[in-house]
């Protein structure tokens, strides 16, 4: 068998038929088993996940990711990648897509393409096309195409939760502060609320309830999904918001650690536990070990635990009102 015709490295790891045989490639080499065709028109490289020891939540978004960059070299000058394939690209928190077999492979999922103004909306297999209205849509270049901005994909996702729509605001909005063993201090927030609220305000936005009501609970300070999420569900449970990442000290000034939801002033913090790593849990348990000999109270969350919202208001309840 002869070997196939190498394909031009100035090609990328997805791109247009017609780009191929503008560099000399033939419809034949099109057809060879080392291309994928994800898309009508488009050719691609084999392109496996990279990323290694993923939880699910980061294996679909890499998926979204990777059929994303597929789709691209289709986008036209007033096309660009929107709503939940702009939030995987701009690596923000998606919600799990699953359906009644479990949760779905990214790869199957529709690649999410937007068209400002009154140009022709995409019409394609494996693709979920929109119109975007140019006085509330800004976009940004990302690895040489075009995504909407992170203000403008929350703004496309009224269809979310209020609790996913928080913790996405939170994310983009989050404040890079200085502190002991903060990470990235100085670095700037992708947005901030303000910038959310110009994309919502004077706009028709699917869901515009949802988001105007989300858009008041998001803040600068909350470094996970799943802090947003037990922040929400802490004051809609009509409880006293805590304070987000705070550095705690003893009597002395030591430094006891940073703890994701604090109320100061009662003496009383809580964790929430994801994923436990060999790495890091004996100083977590050293962690809240000082915190409790320092006369705190802690509550630790985990997932179970989250899942029994009743009992946990309860828990947090009890702690405060001592």
């Amino acid at each position: 068998m002869r070997t196939p015709r190498l394909i031009p490295y100035q090609l990328g790891p997805a791109f247009t038929v017609q780009a191929a045989r503008d560099a000399g490639l033939n419809r034949g080499r099109m057809r060879r088993t080392d291309l994928d065709a994800p898309f009508h028109g488009v050719r691609a490289r084999g392109a496996p996940i990279e990323e290694t020891d993923l939880d699910i939540f980061e294996r679909q978004a890499a998926e979204r990711r990777t059929r994303a960059v597929r789709y691209a070299p289709r986008l036209k000058p007033d096309q660009f990648l929107s709503h939940e394939t702009a939030v995987a690209m701009l690596r923000g928190p998606l919600p799990l897509a699953t359906d009644q077999t479990g949760v779905v492979d990214g790869m199957a999922l529709h690649v999410h393409v937007s068209t400002r103004g009154p140009g022709p909306l995409v019409r394609t297999v494996g693709v979920r096309a929109h119109r975007a209205d140019p006085r509330t849509t800004q976009t940004l270049e990302l690895h040489g195409f075009l995504v909407a901005d992170p203000a403008t994909a929350w703004a496309q996702l009224g269809s979310w939760s209020v609790p996913d729509l928080v913790a996405l605001g939170d994310f983009f909005c989050r404040v890079w502060r200085r502190g002991p063993g903060r990470p990235d201090a100085g670095r700037p927030p992708l947005s901030t609320v303000t910038e959310l609220h110009s994309r919502i305000e004077g706009a028709r936005r699917h869901g515009i309830r949802r988001l105007r009501e989300a858009i008041e609970l998001i803040r600068e300070d909350s470094w996970s999904p799943r802090e947003s999420k037990l922040r929400c569900l802490i004051v809609q449970g009509g409880l006293p918001e805590p304070e987000l990442n705070y550095d705690i000290h003893d009597g002395d000034g030591r430094f006891l650690g940073c703890f994701d939801l604090v109320y100061p002033g009662k003496k009383v913090a809580i964790e929430y536990h994801g994923l436990l790593h060999a790495s890091t849990y004996a100083a977590d348990v050293e962690r809240i070990a000082a915190l409790r000999a320092a006369g705190w109270t802690v509550i630790e969350v985990t997932s179970a635990l989250f899942a029994r919202p009743t009992e946990l208001l309860a828990r947090i309840r009890r702690a405060i009102s001592r």
